[in-house]
């Protein structure tokens, strides 16, 4: 009877933590690095140096300049010409600079975005970018940069109809905060000490072991959510933006994945370390 309350007991608490820790990490994740400017920034700034990303920014202002500029038999030779410095400039100080202005710009709208209207897709403004591109090819003597048009150039990173999805989602993370993880600690300690308390060292350790346990399933729970809701954005993300989408993305969720990594090798310990130190609990006690 005891044997199958104790199993019952660790399949609960298996359960609640494999809910609760990939939405504690999932919601904290909102609330500490997606709602706050400076953490976005900070996280998508070191993209500036990254190749998809470059090419991608170099593509789309490269095919605004074309529309402006008719030279018959010379257009595609202009156009990798025009292309070749505009790729040129996103190795500079200037187009970082320009990317974070960008950037910091844009975390306005997408939180807006994400909690705007239906069909709204989650872009980037690259007109502080393109602005830069264009100056710094005058100043380099150019021909036709005064003709690149400095307007609203987007770089899609949420569609509209996946981020319809995504919207209800993201506004009970929000809502829900760091209260999970908080929770999930509470619960943690709360089995752990009563186990300890009503049943000794033995059940105490069994019960850091179930922990651990649940720690290591639940991490693995997250780290699915995160594949899965990596490639529902993409898929939906137009041919040309798709490879800045992904470098985005994956900036983004990299403290997700870290948290993945931690979670994993915390619940790892818990469980090996619980189950070992009752084994040789069990097996000092005289027969």
């Amino acid at each position: 009877m005891r044997t199958s309350l104790v199993a019952t007991l660790s399949a609960v608490l298996l359960v609640l933590l494999a809910v609760l820790v990939p939405l504690s990490a999932l919601s904290a994740w909102v609330d500490l690095e997606i709602d706050d400017t400076d953490r976005y920034v900070a996280a998508v700034s070191p993209l500036s140096s990254d190749p998809a990303v470059r090419e991608t920014v170099a593509d789309l202002i490269t095919d605004e300049a074309m529309k402006q500029i008719d030279l018959g038999t010379l257009q595609d030779a202009m156009r990798d010409f025009l292309h070749q410095g505009v790729l040129s400039f996103t190795t500079t100080d200037a187009f970082r600079s320009a990317w974070d202005a960008a950037n910091r710009t844009a975390h306005e709208s997408i939180t807006a975005a994400l909690d705007g209207d239906s069909g709204e897709a989650v872009t980037i403004d690259l007109a502080p970018v393109i602005e830069q591109v264009k100056k710094e090819l005058e100043d380099n003597g150019v021909p036709f940069a005064d003709q690149i048009p400095v307007e609203h150039t987007e770089l899609t990173v949420l569609s509209g109809d996946r981020a319809d999805h995504v919207r209800e989602t993201f506004g009970w993370l929000r809502y829900a905060s760091v209260w999970p993880a908080v929770a999930t600690l509470v619960l943690l300690v709360l089995v752990v000490g009563l186990a300890t308390v009503r049943g000794g060292r033995r059940a105490g350790l069994f019960a850091t072991a179930v922990a651990g346990g649940g720690l290591v399933l639940g991490a693995v729970v997250l780290r699915v959510l995160i594949a899965v809701g990596r490639s529902e954005v993409l898929d939906a993300v137009p041919d040309s933006d798709r490879d800045g989408a992904a470098a985005i993305s994956d900036a983004l969720t990299a403290s997700l994945r870290t948290t993945f990594w931690w979670l994993l090798g915390v619940g790892a310990v818990l469980l090996v370390a619980g189950l070992t130190a009752r084994y040789l609990l069990t097996s000092r006690r005289p027969r």
